[in-house]
């Protein structure tokens, strides 16, 4: 199912109304409580379209930790003779 424009962004609209019911001491008018439950019907099928999909993450996220990569002791002893100007006579 693909959604059209008008239902993907439906979040500021329902923050809009909410906003209104705390000014009109918790009360909708008719047409409000309508498009209140329209716009709440829309929000729960495009989250339900998203589980169908699979396009939600299910469980914990795992990170798994990158191993830096270890230089070998003869790679830093030489840069260290390197900055020094010398080098080691065997």
């Amino acid at each position: 199912m693909n959604f059209p424009t008008s239902t993907v962004n439906v979040l500021p609209h329902l923050n809009e109304l909410r906003d209104k019911w705390r000014q009109q001491n918790f009360t909708f008018t008719k047409d409000q409580q309508d498009q209140y439950d329209m716009l709440v019907q829309a929000r729960r099928e495009r989250v339900r379209w998203f589980y169908e999909a699979d396009r939600v993450q299910k469980g914990p996220k795992v990170t798994t930790k990158v191993e830096e990569v270890q230089e070998d002791a003869d790679d830093r002893t030489s840069g260290t003779e390197a900055r020094r100007g010398g080098s080691r006579c065997d």
